[in-house]
């Protein structure tokens, strides 16, 4: 038996796979079919705005198609106007989107002409024809859902009074009242619309509001950190390059010429890095505990800060088993800042420090010397207003700001000796922070 063999367009042959073994006829067919269907698809495809003119278009076209030939059924009017006449009565249905204001205008004067010009036929006592009374009505009702309120007042009052004028008896209050709870209906619907679209942009307000704040508390964290750990690493490097010639015996004039450009470059590297953590800082935002150095770490700090030629002293009293790790944390800061501004603004005045880690407060004190000599940085003494504003540094604020954090307190003054001294007292626990603050 002989087979006829079909040949496929090759415009036709999209879709097709090569290999005809596992694909049945019907399945040629639709691979084939689908492309082009789905081209179609794509080419007749309406924009969602135009979709809704053309409906409306339809809408106009459906109403004047009953308009015209029913005209003859409600008023007397000559066969060369009745296009017109049904034009004027329904074609303003067309503006209902794009300007209803107008679209009522145009429709509501043609509701005052019409029953002045032609009589109504004898069988008929509504003024307007139906398609009319139906226009009328929907842009008015859009008028209260889009356009300003004294324009909604006026097409409101002046539509309610054409019903009162042009119908007998109990009819024009009755279409009155329709009309006005169709008005009100409408602006219902608007407000809740408006009311709904101002609850999305203030949630949007307050959700950039939201990450803008978190933004910046994460900036204040990474800078109160960064000043913490590096400024305090740099200011060692200071002062060990100004006191070397002073600690080493047989510096070479070279070296000490080299010690003190490494400090001048270190001091230098110091302003730069507060400059640029002052715009990563964020004023007024309480610190955040991060799980980094504790009261164990206390210790090590105080034995490096000796070993970089910090002439220090320290005596601790208590046990600090007991203190919690937001307290050691911020009494580890605390520490560290003070420490930094007594090596940078005091440097070879003694340091003593005394820590007494109580059962409810942990007390802390640091005390440095007046400090002498033209070799000193900044133009006051350690951790003072003075000289963190010739630095322009953040030490003061963020020793406080530890403190409050951990609800505790803080204070920095100037001593009758010429020296500075820091108090700090700490909640040793979460509980006890109801009974810290200065003792008077």
């Amino acid at each position: 038996m002989k087979t006829s063999r079909v040949e496929v367009p090759r415009v036709l042959g999209v879709g097709i796979r090569r290999s005809t073994k596992d694909t049945t006829p019907h399945e040629a067919i639709t691979a084939v079919g689908t492309p082009a269907v789905r081209r179609l698809g794509r080419t007749l495809r309406i924009p969602k705005g135009r979709g809704l003119d053309v409906t409306i278009f339809l809408v106009t076209v459906i109403l004047y198609s009953i308009a015209w030939p029913t005209l003859q059924v409600t008023h007397d009017v000559p066969v060369p106007l009745m296009p017109i006449v049904s034009a004027l009565a329904v074609f303003p249905f067309v503006l209902v989107r794009a300007n209803p204001a107008l679209g009522w205008a145009i429709s509501a004067g043609s509701a005052v002409v019409v029953p002045v010009a032609f009589d109504r036929l004898p069988d008929y006592d509504f003024p307007w024809q139906v398609t009319h009374l139906i226009v009328l009505l929907t842009l008015v009702f859009a008028v209260s859902l889009r356009c300003a309120m004294p324009i909604v007042v006026v097409a409101w009052v002046s539509t309610a009074l054409l019903f009162l004028g042009y119908t007998q008896g109990q009819d024009g209050i009755g279409w009155s009242v329709g009309l006005s709870a169709i008005v009100v209906f409408g602006l219902l619907i608007r407000w809740l619309v408006l009311s709904r679209r101002e609850l999305a942009k203030q949630e949007e307000v307050s959700e950039l509001e939201r990450a803008r704040r978190t933004i910046l508390e994460e900036k204040a964290k990474i800078a109160r950190d960064l000043h913490d750990v590096i400024a305090h690493h740099m200011s060692l490097v200071v002062v060990q390059a100004q006191s070397a010639p002073y600690r080493i015996d047989d510096v070479s004039p070279a070296a000490a010429a080299e010690f003190a450009s490494i400090g001048a470059t270190a001091r230098e590297a110091l302003n730069e890095i507060r400059g640029m953590l002052g715009v990563l800082r964020s004023d007024g935002v309480l610190a955040e505990n991060a799980p980094q150095p504790t009261v164990s770490d206390i210790p090590s700090l105080l034995e490096s800060s000796l070993r970089a030629g910090v002439p220090l002293t320290w005596e601790t009293t208590g046990s600090p088993a007991d203190v919690s790790m937001s307290t050691g944390l911020a009494l580890y800061r605390i520490l560290q800042e003070s420490l930094s501004n007594a090596s940078r603004h005091a440097p070879g005045t003694d340091v003593r420090v005394r820590l007494d880690y109580g059962v409810e407060l942990t007390y802390l004190e640091v005390v440095n010397g007046r400090p002498v000599g033209p070799g000193t940085v900044g133009s006051g003494t350690a951790g003072s207003g003075t000289a963190e504003a010739g630095t322009g540094g953040h030490g003061l604020r963020g020793m406080r700001d530890r403190a409050l954090g951990a609800a505790g307190w803080l204070d920095a003054r100037v001593r009758q000796d010429g020296g500075f001294e820091v108090v700090a007292r700490l909640p040793s626990t979460p509980v006890a922070a109801q009974v810290v603050g200065p003792t008077l």
